[in-house]
């Protein structure tokens, strides 16, 4: 590809068009007749944060007998997933059905919100998605809103010829207050209350000055000045222009000051106006200037001077700010705060913040319990596309999510309950013994969880430590993470508490367990994945318990000679699904009937039929073949072909249906053929 086709690649797709739209110019009576024919391009912000949201839909699912809506602009469509938010519906559906009831007008519109949680729980990702969500929406056709500018100004007021509205304010404020209550009649005539247009508040003190000396100068001629002196055109919202989208955080409390919020006066313009309270000598580009229309985040907002607080409070409630010399101003934008627990708890011990605490809706965004979202997060960041040279283990990114969930979780106060057993039912793994119901019971008994724990943070920290220093060779485990993990909480900076330490390493020797579990389980169906061997092993157990109920011999196909039915088999594969000395006739009978019914129809019987057979033939295989894999831990000495071959033939079987590789799948072998040569010295050791 040369020069030529790369700026043809730019041009292409409709670029110069898009362009076009987004830069759309007309008189404000285009802008009426656009009004009249798609009211919303005159929402308020809040109508626009939820339209925007709910533009990508979303879907119903119930968790514990609870209807939940998952909105799918959270999972970022937009930049395909990059900044998507899990395991917080419960929580995400809160904050959209306040943006839903401030649309409405029902008084969140007159709130902060204020996203309240613990270190690391996404509240910044949240913030970070309605922000990137507006520039995008305003892009849209759907989006699309519209501000003014004065022109032809030089000749009349002696200034710059054009002016821009410096808040970016809806076009319609330019109509006089006198006449909003019939114009707004025509508008919003047959449109329910969510979807009216709204107009409240007035133009800002620049644009007052000039439209009071136009109705000087054209005594009170409305038209002529709509006519001649305005422009409108297509608002795109830009953070990074700092158009419609302001963020504010606290610096040093002697280096801010209340106008980086409000606008501040242009002392290079005095001279030119002759006064320092001439509205054009005025640069109303503070943050919740430049926010109007749109929104603003305030990052650690309860860690803002007093000062700071009290602008806060008038410009959510009253939708004003108070710029330096002039009156009161409107705003109309969402004002989104973020805000950790310990500061929060001191705004509530703070009797002085009473005015605060009441004009805040607050949205908690706690840490993720449910195993299977928490591990989203890490596959997100962890992957073959993001760490294509070195290999993650099956169960890696898992058993690091499960002890990050864990030390979340409040120990249960039910005797018969573990806290791992807990977090599989939060997990959605019920049983008998607990339920939905049982779920909701632990969910309401415990205040705080989700508040307190491990963050994500630094999970990602240990794995990205664990790829770098690259111990496995090509090949990351649980057991090299788990050990980061472990060896980090000496220094984490948020723990203090030696007790605590001492709780995460315990949780972290129940996550080692738990993955012994597992691998045992994987190795032990890789052992006995050899079907052919099933079905040999199957017909001969049927053929001793045939012979058994009908009390024949049976022929031994070596020997050729007739014998007894094998008890010793037999029990060996009943003893593997706790089938009892005194059950032992029942079980064989019922095999022989089902047998014999399968016959009637026409069918063959075959191990797969009875799913519990089934598992007792695989888990009497494991038990014959396991001695195999005990080769793993001397594998470089093993000279016995026949041996080599059925563990390469196990390590096939673990990478093909386990996701394992190489070097992991020689680990998970060595390593579970290490907890077998323990259990046969635990066995020998309890026979002396």
């Amino acid at each position: 590809m040369n020069a030529k086709e790369i700026i043809s690649t730019v041009k292409g797709g409709g670029f110069d068009k898009q362009y076009a739209e987004l830069h759309w110019t007309g008189s404000f009576e285009d802008y009426l007749n656009m009004v009249l024919e798609h009211p919303q391009v005159a929402r308020t912000a809040f109508q626009r944060m939820y339209d925007m949201i709910a533009g990508y839909g979303s879907r119903q699912f119930k968790e514990y007998k609870k209807e939940i809506t998952h909105w799918n602009f959270f999972d970022d469509p937009i930049d395909g997933g990059k900044d998507a938010i899990f395991g917080l519906d419960v929580h995400l559906m809160k904050l959209v059905n306040t943006f839903k009831a401030a649309a409405a007008g029902y008084g969140p519109e007159k709130r902060v919100i204020l996203l309240h949680g613990p270190v690391g729980s996404s509240k910044s990702t949240i913030a970070r998605m309605l922000k990137k969500g507006l520039e995008v929406y305003s892009k849209t056709p759907e989006g699309a809103m519209y501000t003014y500018s004065w022109i032809n100004l030089a000749e009349v007021l002696k200034m710059e010829d054009v002016m821009r509205s410096p808040m970016n304010q809806e076009p319609l404020y330019l109509i006089p207050p006198e006449r909003r209550e019939a114009v707004l009649a025509v508008i919003n005539k047959g449109r329910d209350r969510a979807n009216l247009v709204r107009l409240e508040g007035d133009l800002s003190p620049a644009c007052r000055y000039i439209y009071m000396e136009l109705m000087k100068h054209y005594n009170g001629d409305w038209e002529k000045i709509i006519k001649n002196h305005t422009s409108v055109h297509r608002l795109v919202l830009s953070e990074r222009d700092r158009i419609g989208i302001g963020t504010f955080q606290p610096k040093d409390e002697k280096n801010q000051d209340s106008t980086e919020l409000t606008g501040d006066i242009n002392y290079r313009k005095i001279a030119e106006y002759g006064s320092d309270s001439d509205p054009r000598a005025f640069n109303f580009d503070g943050e919740f200037n430049i926010a109007n229309r749109g929104m603003i985040e305030f990052i650690e907002v309860l860690k803002l001077d007093v000062a700071f607080l009290y602008d806060l409070l008038t410009a959510s409630q009253e939708h004003k700010i108070k710029p330096k010399k002039f009156a009161q101003c409107d705003i109309d934008e969402v004002i989104i705060g973020h805000t950790n627990e310990p500061e929060y708890r001191k705004l509530q011990s703070n009797v002085f913040m009473e005015a605060l605490r009441d004009r805040t809706v607050k949205i908690d965004v706690p840490y993720i319990t449910k195993l299977n979202e928490e591990v989203k997060i890490y596959e997100k960041s962890f992957n073959a596309n993001t760490v294509p040279h070195i290999h993650i283990a099956p169960h890696t990114l898992e058993m690091s999510a499960m002890w990050a969930v864990l030390t979340r979780l409040e120990e249960p106060k039910k005797a018969n309950l573990t806290l791992m057993q807990k977090m599989k039912l939060y997990n959605g793994k019920t049983t008998q013994q607990f339920t939905e119901d049982n779920v909701k019971e632990l969910r309401k008994e415990a205040v705080r969880e989700g508040l307190d724990g491990i963050s994500p943070r630094y999970i990602q920290d240990k794995i990205s430590s664990g790829l770098v220093l690259d111990k496995g060779k090509g090949c990351i485990n649980p057991f090299i993470v788990l050990n980061e993990m472990e060896s980090g909480l000496k220094g984490h900076s948020l723990i203090n508490d030696e007790e605590l330490r001492k709780r995460y390493r315990e949780l972290l020797s129940e996550v080692k367990r738990e993955y012994e579990d597992i691998v045992k389980h994987e190795v032990q169906r890789a052992i006995s994945a050899d079907e052919n061997a099933i079905d040999k092993l199957c017909g001969n157990y049927i053929d001793n318990i045939k012979a058994y109920i009908q009390r024949e011999k049976v022929r031994n196909p070596y020997t050729s000679q007739a014998e007894d039915p094998d008890e010793r088999l037999m029990r060996s594969i009943e003893d593997k699904i706790d089938i009892s000395e005194n059950r032992k006739d029942d079980f064989r009978r019922e095999i022989m009937n089902y047998i014999g019914a399968m016959a009637i129809e026409g069918k063959t019987f075959e191990f797969r039929s009875n799913e519990r057979l089934h598992k007792a033939l695989e888990l009497k295989l494991f038990e014959d073949q396991k001695d195999t894999i005990k080769l793993t831990v001397h594998v470089s000495k093993v000279v016995d072909k026949e041996a080599q071959g059925k563990i390469d033939v196990v390590k096939n079987r673990l990478i093909k249906n386990y996701g394992y590789c190489d070097i992991c799948a020689s680990d998970a072998l060595g390593f579970v053929a290490s907890i077998f040569a323990r259990g046969d010295m635990l066995k020998d050791k309890d026979r002396n």
